[in-house]
């Protein structure tokens, strides 16, 4: 067969873009999150299914730290065509330790909607809870922004939210070609032209910092994006830095952030003390 991207013919893009194929105990790894997620979503003090709009999936789960303080806002992956924000409640528990509110933001799924309506679901959570944040203790002033997968490339889209002053992206891809090109397309359906509009990697930086977080013992062309992206940052003049975490892969690097001495729950922290040192 013929290269098609960066020298990978079909079978080979497919396989650089298949995460779930690539981590063997991945089934395993989800069911973990599941079970942990659902005992998230059930304390009392849980606010499950508050509603931003009319379609089915327009729903926030919402977790409130002990006292008022600021809110991650976390977007979760599946190449926007597959799984929900109740599998990852899961990462709230060790961030709510370092007194950061939750909210996690459903949104409707590919084929159901393009990528650009997504970003803008997304963008209709964060002005809701721009609005109602404070009704649960949550500093809508000190708003971080952060997503897995998909879910990364989603924060990088959104970055320009009036209520988001930081960005913290793990696992992402920013540079939908490739995508377009692989299996991943069957329900995405991107033509050539939507590509420049919905890579972060060719649109204007946001000014904004973003910390942009990998494991290196992800796909090779998931660790290339977050560098590629990351450089394009750098080049642009942009504020924040590339987290690269030895020995995780896509699923186990979640759980940096979901426990409250994980590499990526500390960074959360870090950087709402550093933003609102700066207001």
């Amino acid at each position: 067969m013929s290269a098609l991207y960066r020298g990978m013919d079909q079978a080979s893009l497919d396989a650089a873009y298949n995460n779930s194929a690539a981590v063997q105990n991945s089934t395993a790894l989800m069911a973990e999150f599941d079970i942990l997620s659902e005992q998230m979503r059930g304390q009392a003090t849980a606010h499950v299914g508050l509603r931003y709009g009319p379609a089915p999936r327009q729903l926030i789960d919402y977790f409130p730290a002990k006292k008022p303080g600021p809110l991650l806002v976390f977007i979760h992956g599946g190449y926007w065509q597959m799984r929900s924000k109740d599998s990852f409640s899961f990462i709230a528990k060790g961030l709510n330790e370092h007194g950061l509110h939750v909210a996690l933001v459903g949104y409707t799924l590919a084929p159901n909607i393009s990528i650009t309506g997504m970003a803008g679901e997304v963008k209709a959570a964060l002005a809701w809870l721009a609005a109602n944040a404070s009704d649960f203790g949550g500093d809508s002033s000190r708003m971080l922004l952060s997503g897995w997968s998909a879910g990364a490339h989603l924060t990088a889209m959104c970055m320009d939210a009036p209520c988001v002053v930081a960005g913290l992206a793990i696992s992402g891809v920013y540079d939908l070609e490739p995508v377009r090109l692989s299996y991943l397309n069957d329900k995405l359906k991107l033509q050539t032209e939507d590509v420049p509009e919905i890579s972060p990697i060719t649109l204007r930086q946001s000014p904004k910092p973003m910390l942009i977080a990998y494991g290196q013992s992800e796909l090779a062309e998931l660790q290339r994006q977050s560098l590629a992206f990351h450089a394009a940052r750098v080049t642009a003049g942009m504020p924040g830095a590339l987290l690269a975490m030895p020995g995780l892969n896509h699923f186990t690097i979640l759980r940096e952030l979901s426990h409250a001495q994980g590499a990526l729950a500390l960074a959360a922290k870090d950087i709402c003390t550093e933003s609102t040192a700066q207001m």
